[in-house]
């Protein structure tokens, strides 16, 4: 019954539990709503097993005579594991049943913000997975699976979009974008995800490696081949046999390898240093690169026809400055990460992260990682503010941090994510703004994003924004917004 459903909301207020469902749907969320009645009859009918994509229960009211205890209990014996939000505001200290208060990993008071309701469901699913793994049960491998790639950002959906599509394919990959940005996050997924899996993964970073030494380090050295080769040695081509090679700052090989590197991807073979004895290879050779590597072929620092070889499926990692709507997900996520790993904890207030969604952030995820262990280190278990941070991300006035925030939160929110109040006051800015203009562009994002979402098809978006298929088109003309792909 519940086989694709990803949320339950179980509340006795007809419309909160009307309203924050629209806002799950709008978030790409599959969610069902029940009374508490409702619910708690479906419950002894249909067991958890039948929930295999469920990741949490939003628990709100749940009438007269109904204890927030009782209702925990009554889920838990549902399912003991299953995460639950609790909307509302009661204590949950005085739960005395020690499992069920731990069962509620988030609270939150209705209305939720966007950032408060996104983090939840990250929470939720990440305690799913982990749940699911300790149990060892095999989970299926879908775009889902690519959760170390956190954020909701257009750009990493479209990445995730780009390796469901490759990583079952024995094709070659190159990856490119800034460092920090995660290309090995990425090649470590498609290998995961691929028929490979089983075999191994070896990682070889082509700038580290002294260009005399190359050669030897990719394809191995028989004995006496150079001075100090005292034994024979098998290279990165040899020991990723039947999987993936990973090469990584393919920009930085020097010229002679690229040819040798161009023969092994066209004929599938390479002799080892000192040997004339061909060695056949069976690897799925995944590069990446920070440099233009058109621009380096304009120099004749990189060969065209080897270009040409690795980018059969190009896929360009976005900076973290240009989808700063994800870093409130990435700090949750490394700080995930950092407990589990029983490194410590640290807590970062809202001025603090908007401060850190204005930065620059040259050196990406990786320099967004090691400010959150920074901070972890100078302040254990505390929360970080704007005047806690290092000098260079404070970007938010800290003589007026929580005003600056909310107001900060409000025009993120419906400015950058279009993500609007369901019955909620809209807000105007403190300097205005232009609401013919303002207007516009809301109407047009979000018509390209139901465009986006129903993969081109007219109807189904006209029907998702609940307006007239003629009309729809009348307005794509007049946004002048193209289809992104297949029939209307």
């Amino acid at each position: 019954m519940w086989q694709d459903i990803r949320v339950i909301v179980v509340d006795d207020d007809d419309q909160r539990r009307h309203d924050l469902s629209v806002i799950l749907d709008f978030l790409g969320e599959v969610p069902i709503n029940y009374s508490y009645g409702e619910w708690l009859k479906l419950s002894t009918q249909h067991p958890s097993d039948d929930a295999g994509s469920l990741i949490a229960v939003i628990l709100g009211e749940c009438g007269i005579g109904t204890s927030l205890e009782k209702a925990l209990g009554e889920i838990r014996q549902w399912d003991a594991h299953i995460p639950i939000i609790h909307m509302g505001d009661d204590d949950l200290e005085s739960i005395s049943d020690p499992d069920s208060r731990h069962a509620i990993i988030s609270q939150f008071q209705y209305p939720p913000t966007y950032n408060k309701l996104l983090d939840d469901l990250h929470r939720s699913q990440v305690f799913r997975e982990q749940h699911a793994i300790r149990m060892g049960r095999q989970q299926q491998r879908d775009v889902q699976l690519f959760r170390s790639l956190v954020g909701t950002s257009r750009e990493v959906q479209k990445v995730r979009e780009m390796m469901a599509q490759v990583a079952d394919k024995d094709v070659t990959v190159l990856i490119t974008g800034d460092s920090g940005t995660g290309k090995e996050v990425v090649a470590r997924n498609l290998h995961y995800n691929s028929h490979r899996r089983h075999k191994p993964f070896v990682p070889v970073n082509c700038g580290a490696i002294p260009p005399e030494l190359l050669e030897s380090e990719l394809f191995g050295h028989e004995k006496g081949a150079f001075t100090g080769a005292i034994s024979s040695r098998a290279g990165r081509f040899e020991m990723a046999q039947g999987g993936t090679l990973f090469l990584d700052e393919i920009g930085d090989m020097p010229l002679n390898m690229q040819v040798k590197i161009l023969r092994v991807l066209q004929e599938r073979c390479f002799e080892r240093v000192g040997s004339n004895k061909t060695v056949e290879t069976d690897v799925r050779i995944i590069a990446a690169t920070h440099k233009n590597l058109e621009q380096m072929i304009e120099e004749g620092t990189f060969r065209e026809d080897l270009f040409y070889r690795l980018n059969v499926f190009p896929i360009e990692m976005p900076a973290l400055k240009d989808r700063a709507e994800d870093i409130p997900l990435l700090l949750n996520e490394l700080i995930a990460r950092m407990e589990n790993e029983k490194r410590g904890s640290i807590r970062f207030n809202s001025a603090a992260i908007m401060s850190m969604c204005r930065h620059q952030w040259s050196g990406n995820v990786r320099e967004l990682a090691n400010l959150v262990e920074r901070m972890a280190i100078l302040h254990p278990y505390g929360v970080v503010g704007v005047q806690d941070l290092p000098k260079k991300f404070r970007h938010v006035d800290e003589n007026d941090e929580d005003s600056v925030a909310a107001l900060d939160a409000i025009a993120f929110e419906t400015n950058q994510l279009n993500i609007l109040s369901v019955d909620g006051p809209a807000l105007l800015p403190v300097n205005g703004l232009d609401l013919k203009e303002y207007l516009t562009n809301l109407e047009r994002n979000l018509i390209q994003q139901a465009l986006d979402d129903c993969s081109g098809v007219v109807a189904r978006a006209a029907e998702r924004l609940q307006i007239r298929r003629t009309t729809l088109v009348e307005k794509m003309r007049k946004y002048n917004l193209q289809r992104s792909g297949g029939p209307g």
